[in-house]
């Protein structure tokens, strides 16, 4: 069994700061947001601990594409770089940026932001290698984001936020072309609703918490406009505690099972759309 995230000083798995494993498949997972390692400058810069950190980072969201043919993990943590934001607020410089959180000491100095933006061009410029040799074999792909979000803000003992505004699966498809891309969403929206967490329906909406307006989903549908349909997904954290930071690792394996249950799905869809 896996244990909490460790906060480690350099990237782990490759070197780049992220792992890539390539399947034979249309079908792409992303945890981006996954991991929590920083440079040793830049934690010796840190005035954010380690658990305000894991609260705003996506643990365990790797688990979730486990099953995925082709898998996109991140492992430095996006208070280094958030990989979702556009280049030029991909580094937090201001609490209105970061939750309210005061994330350095001092302002980094300008070479770790330079070296922070050659960690986000090089992240995209691999992205688009890989997506080009899938859309290469395949002619249409889709892409899962996968993150997770946060329902109890007012602390661990405080009121929850509101199903209403707080679906357990968020679903987001703003920077798409829905129309295009509709028998894509719909159907895995469809395959998710039809799964059951603790013997109650899983409550899957679209657009409701979040509208999937990150880099990531923005890049694919700006470079893949006729070929790629990025799909971001924002599981809400009922897999852990997000104010202690343990997880729930049956709540994880299910949630696992459900989105591994899409793939097969967005792989005949994809199939009837030629």
């Amino acid at each position: 069994m896996v244990n909490k995230p460790t906060f480690n000083n350099t990237s782990n798995g490759s070197a780049a700061g992220w792992t890539i494993k390539l399947g034979e498949s249309p079908v792409i997972g992303t945890a981006i947001h996954s991991g929590c390692d920083v440079g040793g400058v830049c934690q010796s810069l840190l005035s954010v601990s380690n658990a305000d950190r894991l609260r705003e980072e996506d643990p365990f969201t790797e688990h979730f594409i486990a099953d995925f043919p082709t898998q996109i993990i991140v492992h430095r943590s996006r208070f280094q770089v958030d990989l979702n934001r556009a280049r030029e607020a991909a580094i937090y410089l201001s609490p209105d940026q970061s939750w309210g959180l005061n994330v350095w000491r001092e302002p980094p100095a300008e070479e770790i932001i330079n070296e922070s933006l050659a960690f986000h061009d090089a992240f995209y410029a691999e992205l688009k290698r890989v997506l080009v040799d899938v859309e290469k074999r395949y002619g249409r792909f889709v892409l899962v984001d996968v993150h997770s979000y946060n329902h109890r803000r007012e602390g661990p003992e405080g009121v929850p936020a509101s199903q209403d505004g707080a679906p357990d699966i968020n679903v987001g498809t703003f920077s798409m072309d829905r129309e295009r891309w509709a028998p894509v969403v719909d159907a895995f929206i469809e395959a998710l609703r039809g799964q059951r967490l603790n013997g109650e329906p899983i409550d899957v909406r679209e657009n409701v918490s979040f509208q999937g307006k990150g880099e990531q989903t923005r890049f694919v549908h700006a470079n893949f406009p006729e070929t790629g349909c990025a799909i971001a997904v924002e599981f809400k954290k009922i897999f852990m505690d997000e104010w202690s930071g343990e997880p729930d690792w049956g709540a994880i394996e299910r949630l696992r099972a459900m989105l591994a249950s899409t793939v097969p799905v967005l792989e005949s869809t994809l199939r009837a759309m030629r």
